[in-house]
């Protein structure tokens, strides 16, 4: 049985970025193709400047949202990566046979820990280490796949080398997974700056669309949305990145194909109003029950009380054999 392991940063609320990139595709596709464990990975969001309380807040809301969106417990396993010890044990082996070269040349390392230079901040070594936990993270359950945006397939890459090394060198203890993307909107990008990521934690919100904003929020944004100068709708990802944008978003909510949908308006101000509708519509029920489930606090805390046990059961077993594979002897 294919066995799939993913999760979400709570550095943030979670975007339309989120639910098109991995939510949608977790609820209706993965959790039905085999045993499936999404978890909210806590412990990545200590890596920068935060607020314990914010953390903790935000960490229940991406949970409760992964409910809302179609997480079924009954068909898949959901938790808080911090309510199982594997995520913490096995990092270290893995450190052992990461080497630093590697570890410097991740992308999104480089771009934070500029940003953070730049801002006069100092980086902690876990924004470096931090590729290292989340190979850990899928590791520690001999996952067959990952489903993620595009941004985090240079991590899955990391985990597939780690993985290989240890097997070549300790024995044959992991097994080595492959990223999985959806075809259209595996990355979707500010509304305000076609050219950079929506992601959960940037400073400016106006090209942000997140899940929880009310409708007239997600409409404005949406109208706000910045294209280009060029005449009519066309789909020309290369030189007119804020248009193809927004058709892929219509694109990922209707099911169309983004070159059909351009052949539909003549200008950017009706594809806007379009966007904004078919966004709308797309959230509306994930707002619901989202309001349903966070007004029962305590069947959310059953379900990662109860996806913990079964995650810490999966993963116990492969992290207790690298521990011996590497030299460790066992507890007395």
């Amino acid at each position: 049985m294919t066995r799939i392991v993913s999760g979400v940063k709570p550095t943030g609320h979670l975007t339309l970025g989120n639910y098109l990139g991995v939510l949608r595709r977790w609820a209706a596709a993965d959790q039905d193709r085999g045993e499936a464990l999404f978890c909210v990975v806590d412990l990545h969001a200590l890596t920068v400047e935060h607020d314990p309380a914010r953390v903790r807040r935000l960490s229940r809301q991406a949970a409760t949202l992964m409910l809302a969106a179609g997480l079924d417990p009954a068909r898949c396993t959901v938790f808080l990566q911090s309510h199982v010890d594997e995520h913490a044990r096995l990092p270290y082996l893995l450190e052992c046979v990461a080497v630093d070269g590697g570890m410097r040349r991740m992308i999104q390392y480089r771009e934070k820990s500029a940003r953070a230079r730049a801002a006069g901040q100092s980086v902690r070594l876990s924004l470096l280490t931090y590729p290292v936990l989340m190979a850990a993270d899928i590791l520690a359950y001999r996952a067959d796949e990952v489903p993620v945006g595009e941004d985090q397939t240079q991590h899955v890459e990391l985990t597939r080398e780690l993985a290989e090394r240890f097997n070549q060198r300790y024995g044959r203890t992991f097994v080595v997974p492959r990223a999985t993307r959806p075809a259209v909107a595996a990355r979707v990008m500010d509304l305000r700056d076609p050219l950079v990521k929506m992601g959960k934690s940037h400073e400016a919100t106006a090209g942000i669309v997140y899940l929880l904003d009310e409708p007239e929020t997600v409409a404005r944004k949406a109208r706000r949305a910045v294209t280009d100068s060029g005449p009519g709708v066309s789909y020309e990802p290369g030189t007119r990145p804020g248009v193809a944008h927004l058709l892929e978003i219509l694109s990922a909510c209707t099911g169309a194909a983004p070159e059909k949908l351009a052949a539909a308006y003549n200008g950017d101000g009706a594809l806007k109003a379009a966007v904004a509708e078919a966004v709308v519509e797309l959230l509306r029920p994930l707002r619901a029950r989202h309001a349903e489930l966070s007004a029962d606090p305590g069947y959310v805390d059953a379900v990662l009380r109860e996806g913990a046990a079964r995650a810490r059961a999966l993963a116990r077993p492969t992290v207790d054999a690298a521990y011996a594979a590497i030299g460790l002897l066992p507890p007395v």
